[in-house]
């Protein structure tokens, strides 16, 4: 099985719900984008201050701490969505018809109680942070140039409630796809073979011309 994946839309409300949700999903993953850009920029601001002025950027590694939530987390549910997150499908790749909407069903159930888990915690250590009868509104902070950490702690619930909807969205579509023992159902992600890949982006290119 290729590395690569394609998600059907048709009509149906399950279909719409899914175009519905994906630029919640594009909008997140472009932060996560735009976090790992700046980030660039700042080792570049803080390298260049150390060598040339011996003045490194101060609460360099507080910045890089208070952003990677957004790098790691934001855009997690676009991959899910397109199923280009990190897979082991060695077994499941080769598995075709009910059995494999089957097996992809548990998976999504077992993601999704895993995530609402940690979405609650998060929330909770979000809470604990945050508190507006102080400076900042924050309890806690970095330790180098004190900058508020609640707002990093708001991405992961955010981010996690996001992939949420994505799985419960997944959860219909495989459970519909093993009920009516579809062949290609939507809103979910199906493996393409290298074949299945090329074919696609050749159409893609001539649609272009």
């Amino acid at each position: 099985m290729a590395g690569s994946a394609a998600v059907l839309e048709d009509s149906s409300l399950l279909s719409r719900l899914d175009r519905a949700l994906l630029p919640l999903e594009r909008f997140c993953a472009l932060l996560s984008g735009l976090a790992i850009f700046s980030l660039m920029f700042l080792a570049v601001y803080s390298v260049t201050g150390r060598k040339f002025f011996g003045s490194p950027m101060a609460g360099y590694v507080d910045y890089i701490e208070a952003m990677m939530p957004i790098i790691a987390i934001m855009g997690i549910a676009y991959v899910q969505r397109d199923g280009t997150h990190v897979r082991m499908d060695m077994l499941v790749g080769a598995l075709r018809g009910r059995l494999l909407w089957l097996f992809e069903l548990i998976s999504v159930l077992l993601i999704l109680v895993l995530i609402v888990a940690l979405t609650w915690g998060a929330w909770n250590h979000f809470d604990r942070s945050f508190d507006c009868a102080r400076p900042l509104c924050s309890r806690d902070s970095s330790i180098d140039v004190g900058i508020p950490l609640w707002p990093s702690k708001l991405v992961v619930p955010i981010a996690f409630g996001v992939l949420v909807l994505r799985l419960l969205l997944q959860t219909w579509g495989y459970g519909r796809a093993l009920v009516l023992g579809l062949e290609n159902p939507v809103a979910v992600p199906l493996n393409l073979t290298i074949a299945e890949q090329a074919r696609i982006e050749a159409e893609a290119l001539e649609g272009a011309d």
